[in-house]
């Protein structure tokens, strides 16, 4: 015998064991089958035979419930497919065993009292009224009591809410069949000693409908009526939609207005079928007179309490062909052949367009021309020489000139003020001076100068005057000054004076210690 401990919650067509039958044969004439032959578990198992093994091989066919039964006993048999009738007298070929089954009790989650709960509700119900009630169970033996809450993922709008103790579900929003008319959500229900544990009940709440929306059009309508039309002639079939879903279906009533019932031009028909038609009162339409026509249609609907609507039908005068098939609505069409036609208009706005960019490209290039006073980044001031052909004095020459006029030009500026604009360069000659006192002559000079800088737009920047009275910071040679060779003591050699040349030979032999370069 065999027996085997299986959990409760063990899933549908799961293999509860394994039993395998000896036999002593090989190939065919050990080929089995078994079958369950007695017990108490004939519908709740199965088994078959594992072709490869010869094993029989036991599932479940129900699922199992630890809470209604514990445990179960089956027979079952084993016996040879393939029999040699020669040897039937050794028989039989098959054998029983008993397979016991123990049920393992699993803490199972809460079980609703039905798999699917249907509700309605009125969307008129406020907000607070009661829907319906859910209920849920701890199979276990413990019995747990359940909490109920909504998987608010099945109701993101929150429309619903629902007793965590006795599972009545109400209403949280206004509801309106025409947005959602079938709310599907999801109850969950916990064990209060184990949250973990948790079971899912599914809720189908239908919204019931009120007549809370007035009929319409059932489309936009563009309606045109021919100048040539005759009286009583139908220019347009309309019909209504309503958002309601009333029981008996919809029955809309189609009229005029009364400001629009003693009109002159349109009348209306009720085709009692939710349908109406407008037809024409008189002929004689004109375009010019009269382009557009708008007529206010009435309608009602069948519902209690019934709503109405009023809808505005437009009417659009247009020429039509001997088929009554429009072909031009504009009353714009009797004024364009009297005035400029299209393509003339078309020409002069391009012909303006024209001018326009022209005038922008003379401004550009009158722009482009007054360049300001400054010099490009590529230009080089360097390049700019001024020769004056004077030979000065050296350095014994201190009363050729005040040295004093050139640091301070400032005071003999006159006070006139620099214009905005760039003068026109002129070239001054060179005047000639005659030999003034006080050395007016060349402060005179530097005034020129400086004048012809200003008016002059390639001069350097305007309005200075740049004085060079700095001798230098010195060479890499140091000084060859003798200044201070009398007071030094020093000893530094100077014959490399005459390694730099003709030029410097006088040096050499002023400074140089060599035989040749001896004086006294």
């Amino acid at each position: 015998s065999y027996q085997y401990n299986v959990p409760e919650s063990l899933p549908v067509a799961s293999v509860v064991a394994r039993i395998k039958a000896a036999d002593a044969d090989v190939g065919p004439n050990a080929e089995m089958e078994y079958k369950i032959v007695d017990g108490d578990g004939l519908g709740v198992f199965k088994v078959s035979v594992d072709k490869d093994t010869q094993e029989g091989i036991i599932t479940i066919q129900k699922e199992l419930d630890f809470e209604a039964k514990t445990s179960y006993t089956l027979r079952i048999e084993a016996a040879n497919m393939h029999v040699d009738p020669r040897f039937l007298s050794l028989g039989p070929f098959s054998d029983m065993t008993t397979v016991k089954i123990i049920v393992e009790d699993v803490d199972e989650p809460p079980v609703f009292t039905s798999r699917l709960y249907s509700m309605v509700v009125s969307e008129a119900a406020k907000v607070g009224t009661i829907i319906g009630t859910v209920a849920a169970h701890d199979p276990d033996a413990s019995n747990s009591p359940v909490r109920y809450s909504i998987d608010r993922n099945t109701d993101l709008e929150r429309y619903f809410n629902i007793d965590a103790n006795s599972g009545v579900i109400t209403t949280a929003k206004s509801l309106d069949r025409e947005t959602n008319p079938v709310h599907n959500i999801t109850v969950l229900a916990m064990e209060s000693q184990n949250p973990a544990q948790i079971g899912r009940g599914y809720v189908a709440i239908t919204i019931l409908d009120i007549n809370d929306n007035a009929p319409e059009f059932a489309m936009e309508y563009e309606t045109t009526v021919c100048e040539n039309a005759q009286p009583g002639q139908v220019i347009q079939k309309i019909s209504a939609i309503d958002k309601d879903d009333p029981p008996n279906g919809h029955q809309f009533y189609f009229s005029l207005t009364a400001e629009a019932a003693n009109n002159h031009n349109f009348t209306l028909q009720d085709n009692k079928d939710n349908t109406a038609t407008v037809l024409t009162k008189r002929n004689g339409f004109r375009r010019q007179e009269q382009s557009v026509f708008y007529l206010p249609i009435f309608i009602v609907d069948s519902g209690s309490p019934s709503l109405s609507s009023t809808n505005t039908l437009t009417i659009r005068v247009c020429d039509c062909d001997a088929d009554g098939i429009a072909q031009t609505c504009n009353a714009e069409a009797y004024i364009l052949p009297a005035g400029l036609s299209t393509g003339a208009l078309i020409a002069i706005l391009a012909c303006v367009l024209t001018l326009l960019v022209l005038v922008l490209l003379i401004v550009t290039m009158r722009r482009r021309k007054k360049e300001p006073l400054i010099f490009d980044e590529e230009r080089d001031i360097r390049e700019n020489i001024v020769r004056y052909d004077d030979e000065g004095g050296g350095e014994e020459d201190t009363e050729a000139f005040d040295m004093a006029a050139l640091r301070n030009l400032n005071i003999m500026r006159d006070t006139k003020t620099r214009r905005d604009v760039t003068p026109e360069i002129q070239f001054l000659s060179r005047p000639t001076f005659k030999s003034i006192p006080d050395n007016v002559i060349f402060r005179e000079f530097i005034w020129e100068r400086l004048k012809e800088a200003d008016v002059d737009p390639c001069a350097p920047p305007y309005d200075s005057l740049q004085t060079y009275a700095f001798e230098g910071n010195g060479s890499v040679a140091e000084s060859l000054s003798s200044l201070d060779s009398i007071s030094s003591n020093s000893d530094q050699n100077y014959d490399y004076l005459s390694d730099w040349g003709p030029r410097f030979k006088r040096l050499a032999d002023m400074y140089g210690t060599g035989p040749d370069c001896l004086y006294s």
